[in-house]
């Protein structure tokens, strides 16, 4: 009989806007946080901040630690902005990241969309006849 490996998960919070990627790997409860990184902290010019290859140097970065901590296998959550006036779909940067943590060596269980879904609460901006261009 074949032994599994034994895995340690945690879970990498994707945040994706057109402005920045943040990948936030915390342990299975998702409470305590093992390693976190952002676009903005691997590139110097702002436009850069959402583009994918930030967003595989966080990935990566935030891998590493967290598989020196001993977390070995990840499910991923990936959010865009979303709510009632953000874009519900994710930035560039997710996909890349996604990627760049499966390559780091993190074995990968479920993928998920966690973006904020409104329920009909605040009223959408643009006015009664919509946004006239």
């Amino acid at each position: 009989m074949i032994k599994q490996p034994e895995y340690r998960w945690g879970i990498a919070h994707i945040y994706s806007s057109y402005n920045n990627t943040i990948i936030h790997i915390t342990d299975i409860t998702g409470t305590e946080t093992i390693s976190r990184g952002s676009g903005g902290m691997v590139v110097k010019a702002d436009r850069l901040e959402s583009s994918p290859t930030a967003a595989m140097m966080a990935a990566k970065q935030a891998a590493e630690v967290a598989k020196e901590k001993g977390i070995t296998a990840i499910h991923v959550k990936i959010r865009a902005p979303g709510g009632h006036n953000g874009p519900s779909s994710p930035g560039p940067g997710a996909q890349a990241a996604i990627r760049a943590l499966s390559r780091s060596g993190l074995r990968i269980g479920i993928i998920e969309d966690v973006t904020a879904i409104p329920h009909d609460g605040c009223r959408k901006k643009g006015g009664k006849r919509g946004r006239r261009v």
